[in-house]
């Protein structure tokens, strides 16, 4: 009986710990940035297609900030406090994802992203379903393809540009040529994302090879 008790104690631990970490910090960082997704969307609706004004496009801009600081945060305090878990390693890509994704999605449709500049954000929107594709085959072969710098610097420039781009015609008023400026910045993000895309294509398309083999 007692031998059966002291096995049995240890058991629970790992259920607490798992649910100690899924209500961290970090994570809850990271679930804001997904609610901040619709709301976001919402705000930048709700000024165009609503006609609610362009005081909605400062408010998507705070919403966006908001969430683009958690990226940051949420990963460093993870690895600071040792608060890393798999829902958190899931969900923080998707999380940044879903926000430049619905982002440039609701941009283009109020016109702020159109003609050639369209071609920017597909170039976008490609690699990221490229790469999630491509990390779901690679997790298969138990292979891990790590972020290198340059991949984090198109995230942030990526960051940065739906940032600019999203103030519209509330930054024009402000500051004339704002919205060109994030149009440019989106065209060097996704130069950048072509060339990180490459790295991961190519790393996939050696395990593919092998795997033939």
């Amino acid at each position: 009986m007692a031998e059966a008790a002291t096995r049995s104690d240890p058991s629970p631990a790992p259920a607490r710990s798992a649910r100690g970490h899924a209500l961290s910090l970090p994570n809850i960082l990271t679930y804001a940035r997904c609610v901040a997704v619709p709301l976001v969307a919402a705000c930048l609706f709700w000024s165009d297609i609503l006609a609610g004004g362009v005081v909605l496009r400062w408010v998507a801009l705070a919403l966006y900030v908001a969430a683009a600081i958690t990226d940051f945060f949420d990963g460093y305090l993870a690895r600071a406090w040792s608060q890393q878990s798999a829902i958190g390693r899931m969900l923080d890509p998707i999380a940044d994802k879903l926000l430049v994704s619905t982002c440039l999605l609701m941009l283009a449709s109020d016109g702020t992203i159109r003609g050639w500049s369209l071609w920017a954000a597909i170039v976008i929107l490609c690699r990221e379903i490229l790469v999630s594709g491509l990390r779901e085959f690679l997790a298969e072969l138990r292979v891990s393809v790590p972020v290198s710098r340059l991949a984090k610097w198109k995230t942030t420039l990526q960051l940065v540009a739906v940032g600019v781009l999203i103030t519209g015609p509330a930054g024009e008023a402000v500051l004339p040529g704002v919205t060109l400026a994030g149009l440019t910045l989106l065209w060097v993000s996704a130069v950048l994302t072509l060339y990180t895309g490459y790295d991961y294509f190519r790393a996939g398309a050696r395990h593919l090879v092998e795997d033939e083999r």
